[in-house]
C-alpha cells in the first residue's frame, strides 16, 4: 500500500511585495489507513498544506511523494493523472457541477477514467446507496441540502478508488444539525480502512476517530502525535488554548 509523505516542504507566498510563509518546513508521513486530522487556528496553513499534498500546488522547496512518486516534480499531465486516478479532493464548498444531476455529478471522474458504461452505471449506483441518496440520484445540487450534497461531493471522490482522501473543512459550510451526516459518512470511511488526511475544527471528532493529528500554527507544525496522546496531555501551551476553545470540558 501507497505512503504519502511531505519532506521539509515550504509554501511561500508573495502579498503586496512581502514573502508569506503559509507552509514552513513541514515534515509528515501519512501511513496507509490511516485518519490524520490537521487541525489549528485559521489561517494556520491546514488548506495550503492538504493542497500540496494533493498535487493541487507546488512547493516552493522541499517535496511531496505518494509512494515513489514525487508529485512535486511531476510534468502537468503526470501531475492530472495522479489527481485523477490515485487521489480525492473534496472541499468545504461541495464543488458540484450545478447543472448535472447527483448521479451525473458521481459519475464524472469515471467518464475521465474512461470506464466502461455498464460499469460505470453500476459504480455510481453503489456509491449513492452507500451514503443514502439512492433515492435522489436524479436530483440537481440546488435541490438537495447541504449535508446531501457533501455527501455526494465524497462520494464523488471516492469513487475512483483513490489511494488516499483529502477533505479539507468539509463540515464548515454546513448548517450545525447537517455536520453530524458528513462526520458519520467520513467515521464510517475511516473504519473501513480508507487512507484519509483531513482539516478540521471538529474536535470531538478527531477526539474519537483519528489516529494521529498535526496541530498547525503560523504554517508550523507543533505537535504532530497519535490522538489519544493529543488529546490526553498537549505538550504546548498554544495547542492547550486551541483546544480549550473546542473541548472546554477536556
Amino acid at each position: 500500500m501507497t505512503t504519502l509523505r511531505a519532506e521539509s516542504v515550504t509554501r511561500v507566498f508573495e502579498t503586496r511585495g512581502e514573502a508569506v510563509h503559509a507552509v514552513q518546513d513541514v515534515s509528515l508521513e501519512v501511513r496507509p489507513g490511516e485518519l490524520l486530522v490537521v487541525t489549528g487556528p485559521s489561517g494556520a496553513g491546514k488548506t495550503t498544506l492538504l493542497n500540496l499534498l494533493g498535487g493541487l500546488d507546488r512547493p516552493t522547496s522541499g517535496r511531496v511523494l505518494l509512494g515513489d512518486d514525487e508529485l512535486s516534480a511531476l510534468g502537468e499531465d503526470a501531475l492530472a493523472a495522479v489527481r485523477r486516478d490515485r487521489l480525492g479532493y473534496v472541499f468545504q464548498s461541495f464543488g458540484l457541477i450545478p447543472v448535472l444531476s447527483a448521479a451525473e455529478n458521481v459519475e464524472v471522474p469515471l467518464r475521465l477514467q474512461r470506464m466502461p458504461a455498464a460499469e460505470r452505471n453500476a459504480r455510481v449506483a453503489e456509491s449513492l446507496e452507500l451514503v443514502g441518496l439512492a433515492g435522489h440520484a436524479a436530483q440537481r445540487p440546488y435541490e438537495l441540502s447541504g449535508g446531501q450534497q457533501q455527501r455526494v461531493a465524497i462520494v464523488r471522490a471516492i469513487a475512483t478508488s483513490p489511494q488516499l482522501l483529502l477533505l479539507d473543512e468539509v463540515t464548515s459550510a454546513l448548517d450545525p444539525e447537517l455536520v453530524g451526516e458528513v462526520l458519520a459518512l467520513v467515521r464510517s470511511l475511516a473504519e473501513s480502512g480508507t487512507t484519509i488526511v483531513m482539516a478540521t475544527h471538529e474536535m470531538a471528532f478527531a477526539r474519537d476517530v483519528a489516529d494521529r493529528v498535526v496541530f498547525l500554527d503560523g504554517g508550523l507544525i507543533i505537535e504532530d502525535r497519535p490522538a489519544r496522546e493529543f488529546f490526553a496531555a498537549p505538550r504546548e501551551d498554544r495547542t492547550r488554548e486551541f483546544l480549550a476553545r473546542f473541548l472546554p470540558d477536556a
